[in-house]
């Protein structure tokens, strides 16, 4: 059977104790202390079916999750961008055995309308003997974005976790004596599975602001590329130790990927495509090739193949199902799982389209912004770019554009003149903005109703323009 996740740490700390597992911006624990911190929350939690933990980058956050995939107490990952009605409906659909937060996140939560106990890691610890995790355990119930509706409840369970633990053993270049940058908040799943993976290694975790873990010998970073672009503009310099960079969420443009070799040289870029409820999908390592459709190859032992226009999946990774007033919901059928992404698969090489929710329909014919965005970012000088539907009284919908340009940067003749080589006429955008940074929510992907907001304060009669 393969190894579940607590046992692999327990095991790192039994080899290594006196390494250094855990770097924050207020503390550094070695292993044996990390462990023993692991091993007195759980007996704390003990009993309990799950457990809400509202995390931030700290080492309390990383012992309480650890402690509950311990004791086979699921973990609700709650997330700091809930609104209150959003966060009581959560609470009352998981029914967790307690809240744990750090202290400072305290008042946040009595903002979210929760006025019962909040717990904290040292709270809670004991020295009694904890109940360890089994295999069909559930590990997990996160919560998605919910950006443009409802936030789902998506749940995992122990061996799932496991079998994805496995395929990042087997793809990704981490082990002991590795110093891993997670800078981001562990309440995006990307990176507490990110620092997670690196203590099963028996790496270091380093929760601490990017640019001050690239400076401390950072050899791994987990990234999103909004962060790839504040290592960009930060001015650091080259950074020569980093081996491997390890991104997920929006989408990411060959011209970013190229601008962070700049300056992280000697670095694998591997951009990975998945979901909360698939898990690993597909990875590209390095710049991949000039399809910006291209999603890289399947991991091993995912399948996938599509049906009308939809990529299915299926693996021993995927999620069982979505936490509702009914129970356990909406999970795989027949072991097959689509969260609405088109493409098209070719032997073992994975395209993606967007999802169907994006495609918009100008005067009956369907435009593809996820094709408008790859053109625009084919033309050297533009750095970024998204493409969304803008309201038209004459077709319905168009679209429109907002880029980010870099060095080099083309004049606005030259956009057009490219686009007209490049695109049909529907695919053709009304209007393009030049913007600093486009609008990302707080998981990273691209904030459409930001974006609409923008575009539409800008909005402009005539004929198409790029506006600066």
């Amino acid at each position: 059977m393969t190894e579940l996740l607590a046992a692999r740490i327990a095991r790192q700390a039994a080899a290594n104790p006196a390494a250094t597992a855990v770097v924050s911006g207020r503390e550094v624990v070695d292993y044996e202390r990390f462990w023993s911190k692991v091993l007195r929350t759980a007996a704390g939690l003990d009993g309990m079916r799950r457990v809400a933990v509202l995390p931030t980058s700290d080492v309390e956050s990383l012992v309480t999750v650890t402690a509950a995939m311990h004791a086979g107490v699921s973990v609700v990952l709650l997330h700091r961008h809930l609104l209150p009605d959003q966060f009581g409906r959560v609470l009352a659909l998981a029914e967790p055995g307690a809240v744990v937060a750090a202290p400072h996140q305290h008042r946040r939560l009595r903002r979210l309308g929760f006025d019962g106990v909040v717990r904290t890691a040292a709270a809670l610890a004991s020295d009694a003997p904890a109940a360890g995790a089994r295999p069909e355990a559930e590990l997990l119930v996160g919560i998605t974005s919910g950006t443009t509706g409802e936030p789902k409840l998506f749940v995992r369970d122990q061996r799932s976790w496991a079998a994805t633990l496995d395929r990042s053993d087997a793809t990704f270049d981490i082990g002991a004596g590795d110093r891993v940058s997670v800078p981001g908040v562990l309440d995006h799943t990307h990176f507490l599975y990110g620092a997670l993976h690196a203590l099963t290694r028996g790496a270091t975790v380093d929760l601490r602001p990017v640019v001050d873990a690239l400076n401390d010998g950072a050899t791994q970073l987990y990234s999103v590329p909004t962060i790839a672009w504040d290592v960009v503009r930060a001015g650091i310099g080259q950074v020569g130790g980093v081996r491997e960079v390890l991104s997920s969420a929006a989408r990411w443009p060959r011209a970013g990927r190229r601008a962070l070799r700049e300056v992280l040289p000697n670095a694998s870029l591997v951009h990975f495509y998945g979901a909360s409820e698939l898990s690993f999908v597909s990875f590209d390592r390095g710049l991949g090739s000039a399809d910006e459709k291209s999603a890289g190859e399947l991991f091993s032992g995912v399948e996938a193949r599509v049906r009308d226009g939809l990529v299915y999946v299926r693996s021993d990774m995927l999620f069982d199902g979505y936490l509702t007033a009914d129970g356990v919901v909406g999970g795989p059928v027949d072991g097959w799982m689509t969260v609405g992404d088109r493409g098209e698969v070719t032997g073992n090489r994975l395209r993606l389209f967007g999802r169907d929710s994006e495609m918009l329909i100008r005067a009956g014919l369907n435009v593809e912004p996820a094709a408008v965005e790859a053109a625009l970012t084919a033309i050297p000088g533009v750095a970024e770019a998204a493409c969304i539907g803008v309201p038209d009284a004459r077709m319905g919908e168009a679209p429109a554009a907002a880029i980010v340009l870099g060095a080099g940067a083309p004049e606005a003749d030259e956009i057009w003149r490219r686009l007209r080589a490049t695109l049909p006429s529907p695919s053709m955008p009304v209007r393009i903005l030049v913007v600093d940074r486009l609008p990302r929510t707080p998981r990273g992907k691209l904030d459409r109703a930001a974006l609409a907001s923008t575009l539409a304060a800008h909005r402009r009669v005539g004929r198409p323009e790029v506006d600066r």
